[in-house]
């Protein structure tokens, strides 16, 4: 008989207490300023002693539980400013360094024939670096160009690099790549200039396991990488999913099935399933006298433990795995030994413990759609008298997930696929039930004999998951033209839905099953009907926003309802598309449903880059640019869009008039830029969006009544630099004539061109020009009030771990 775990109810350390810790952790990467670790340590440790003061009960509880979550943010913040305190001094960024360390992922392709790999860096060869303060980098993200097919000559290097400070894009919404350098522990990022093998390296424990890792994934690769399905053989025998394809990646996010391929607790659970049986199976042979009830249960949960912690190192332990490892072994210590207790403690024990061991967790969007998940389970599945049956039960999941993480997707700036309610009710069982038995009996096969079975076992492996990426596609094709889900609900509306869903699920009560029923068809109903197509939401004032693409441009201009977008900044075909990560998010995020402007300054890859995917993603009116033809060639494929001159009458929307220029002498290339003044009589302000004119444009432009506008006096004018800052462009007479009051650079940080050339910035310092560069600044708002505009950079309203010890005015080459 066991006894009950009770958790006495003045004790902090039970659920409400360990609840408020995670709340702590959580909470600190809500803030844009690190509060300092220490200082909360002892703020939460002085609560504690308070608490032992108070008499009252409930006031006692309260006091305890406060300093529970101040203890969770020092927690956080400590490691936070840990990670913080290692960055590459500013004169070491772009220069040839030295440094020793060992793979500690594996290496996997990247664009440009180049291998992408991670280094955890043992020490620093170059001069002056060893003893540096700050401490330098101890994990960098690094990519081999030109390596002509090489492969890295071993796990442990010598390498020369050229490396630079975490820096990404930073816009509203959209994928941040400094947000994910930061969750991954990267410090910095850079090009391998030379490798060699280091055997003199020292090499710990950890280092030794990404060896034994690297050799694992050269013999699946040895015995496997000639099946057809070897992408998903590698992705889900060892969490190796470099070898997936575009086509792969397409199909599995249209399908809701990223979670699939991703070693998680789906995976995790299936292992232990199987070897609880086992364990079951053999401890019920052992004579009783040998093994009670109790030593049965005991070994049954160390199996499970020790067949899960293998399958994790096999998968390369990875954040997802581990956080994973930590749920299957709560839940296994509570079902395994018997613990009496609610679901929902175990739950909490887990969320508890995975924050203990990984405070970064927050930042991962898997942490949040996992426990979403399980939480969603526990609610509909949690207290039944009776268990509602394989079929009925997969059912009841699919659905329960589908409506109960509809609102967190939204929330983390995803769609919710509607292909993934009817592809993960055939995937999930077949992945469950065939494909991972097939997978690990193959694999211990070929293991046991020695390489002889491996072409049968491919064979076999080919036969289960092709039928899965069959069925997979086939419902992506089918559910094509209505893939996601985007409705214009608002979070609290999406919330309450799905909560009704969960409710329904969970008391199915036939009358409350009607109701709800009706309640959500009319609701949906309702929303189809009474939705107006394409109306953008209004704003009160206009507003200019200059998006941070790098090395490109893309601007949005917003007057009353009406939208026009300027360049859609660059794309590097298969690899990057602003439009993809940047523009696509924030219009969305805007409730921008049409464009009714599209202006292409000339069909340069850094400005017309993506432009397919937007006119296919959003509804575009009249598209104009400086290369109709150009960009007429580019939309070929997109039946029924015309492309007119950039050269046409200005128009005016809501008292802010546009107009237009362009060179007479150049029809091509950069030269042939449209030029857009934005013009604000109620404020006397101009904004002028230039493309990439050069110098000889200029010229043309200050000939006499070439731009009557630029001869009139205005109180504010903003120029976006001509070609990124280059010193093609921006000539002091220009310069002088246009009299800016400020300038934007729209250039990528440490990019090979240089932008802005250190004379453009001198010309525009002289005529007083306050500079901004996308670079330091990520997107700038221009808002042009009646009583001035009013400018705001991104960066200054960011979490810690981008505003912290981030850019400066001098590294973007800003006095």
């Amino acid at each position: 008989m066991f006894h009950t775990h009770q958790t006495p109810e003045h004790s902090v350390v039970g659920a409400p207490g360990i609840v408020a810790f995670s709340c702590g952790v959580i909470l600190l990467y809500q803030l844009t300023l690190l509060p300092p670790p220490w200082w909360l340590f002892l703020a939460g440790l002085l609560m504690v002693s308070a608490s032992l003061l108070i008499r009252q009960g409930t006031m006692r509880r309260l006091v305890r539980l406060l300093a529970l979550l101040v203890l969770g943010l020092a927690w956080a913040g400590w490691h936070s400013e840990a990670r913080l305190a290692e960055r590459l001094p500013a004169d070491m960024e772009g220069k040839r360094l030295e440094l020793s360390g060992y793979v500690c992922e594996l290496p996997q392709a990247g664009s440009f024939s180049s291998l992408r790999f991670s280094v955890c860096v043992v020490s620093w060869h170059s001069e002056g670096q060893q003893g540096a303060t700050p401490v330098l980098p101890r994990r960098v993200r690094l990519s081999w160009y030109g390596r002509n097919d090489q492969a890295l000559p071993g796990h442990r290097l010598r390498l020369e690099v050229v490396l630079k400070r975490p820096h990404g894009n930073l816009n509203p919404e959209g994928f941040r790549y400094e947000d994910w350098l930061f969750r991954k522990g990267y410090r910095a990022t850079g090009s391998v200039r030379a490798v060699a093998l280091d055997q003199d390296l020292h090499c710990g424990w950890h280092c030794r396991y990404h060896a034994w890792h690297q050799t694992v994934a050269e013999q699946v690769h040895r015995h496997f990488s000639d099946a057809s399905e070897y992408p998903l053989i590698a992705s889900l025998l060892i969490g190796h999913r470099g070898y997936l394809t575009d086509q792969h990646w397409q199909t599995l996010r249209a399908t809701g099935t990223i979670h699939l391929v991703a070693i998680s607790g789906l995976h995790l659970g299936l292992v232990a399933v199987g070897a609880g049986l086992v364990a079951r199976r053999f401890t019920l042979s052992v004579p009783a006298h040998w093994l009670d009830e109790r030593r049965r249960r005991i070994a049954g949960f160390a199996l499970v433990i020790l067949c899960c912690l293998f399958y994790a190192l096999v998968a390369g332990f990875t954040v997802p795995t581990r956080r994973a490892l930590i749920m299957v072994l709560v839940c296994g210590w509570y079902l395994l030994l018997a613990r009496e207790a609610s679901v929902w403690r175990p739950f909490c024990s887990a969320l508890f413990l995975v924050l203990l061991l990984d405070p970064f967790a927050p930042l991962d969007q898997g942490f949040w759609l996992s426990f979403g998940a399980v939480a969603v389970l526990l609610a509909v599945f949690s207290g039944r008298l009776a268990g509602p049956g394989w079929l009925k039960g997969l059912v009841l999941a699919q659905l329960a997930v589908f409506a109960g993480l509809w609102p967190l997707l939204s929330g983390l700036g995803q769609s919710q696929p509607l292909a993934g309610l009817v592809a993960n009710l055939v995937a999930i069982p077949w992945v469950s039930l065939v494909v991972m038995p097939v997978l690990f009996a193959g694999a211990l096969l070929v293991l046991v004999s020695g390489g002889a079975v491996t072409g049968w076992v491919s064979s076999l492996l080919d036969a289960v998951l092709g039928p899965l990426m069959a069925w997979l596609q086939w419902v992506e094709h089918l559910a094509a033209p209505v893939s996601v889900l985007t409705p214009e609900a608002s979070p609290f509306l999406l919330a309450l839905l799905a909560a009704v869903v969960v409710l329904l699920l969970r008391f199915p009560d036939r009358v409350f099953r009607l109701m709800t029923v009706a309640l959500v068809g009319a609701w949906a109903v309702t929303a189809v009907l009474t939705r107006p197509a394409a109306i953008n939401p209004e704003v009160v004032e206009p507003e200019i926003r200059v998006w941070d693409v790098g090395q490109g441009l893309s601007v949005l201009v917003r007057v009353g309802r009406k939208a026009l977008v300027y360049d859609t900044g660059p794309e590097v075909r298969g690899v990057f598309s602003a439009v993809d990560s940047t523009l696509l998010p924030n219009l969305r995020a805007l409730g921008i449903n049409k464009l009714d402007r599209l202006i292409i300054s000339h069909g340069d890859s850094d400005h017309a880059g993506g432009l397919v995917q937007l006119v296919q993603a959003v509804e575009v009116g009249q598209i104009q640019s400086g290369e109709p033809e150009v960009v007429a060639g580019i939309l070929d494929e997109v039946p029924g869009k015309s492309v007119g001159q950039c050269r046409s009458e200005p128009f005016e929307w809501h008292g802010v008039v546009f107009e237009f220029w362009q060179s007479q002498a150049e029809r091509t290339g950069n030269d042939a830029s449209c030029v857009v003044r934005v013009h604000h009589p109620a404020s006397g302000s101009d904004v002028l969006l230039t493309g990439d004119i050069s110098k000889r444009v200029e010229a043309e432009m200050l000939a006499p009544g070439a731009v009557p506008w630029l001869r009139k006096a205005v109180d504010f004018r903003l120029v976006l630099a001509p070609h990124h800052g280059s010193k093609t462009s921006s000539s002091a007479p220009w310069i002088d004539r246009v009299a800016p009051d400020w300038v934007i650079y729209t250039a990528g940080y440490r990019h090979r061109y240089g932008h802005p050339h250190p004379d453009v910035v001198a010309r525009y310092q002289l005529a007083n020009a306050r500079p901004l560069n996308t670079a330091c600044s990520g997107e700038i708002a221009i808002t042009l009030s009646k009583h001035g505009p009013k400018i705001s950079e991104l960066r200054h309203t960011v979490p810690f771990w981008i505003q912290g010890p981030g850019l400066t005015r001098d590294q973007c080459k800003i006095p």
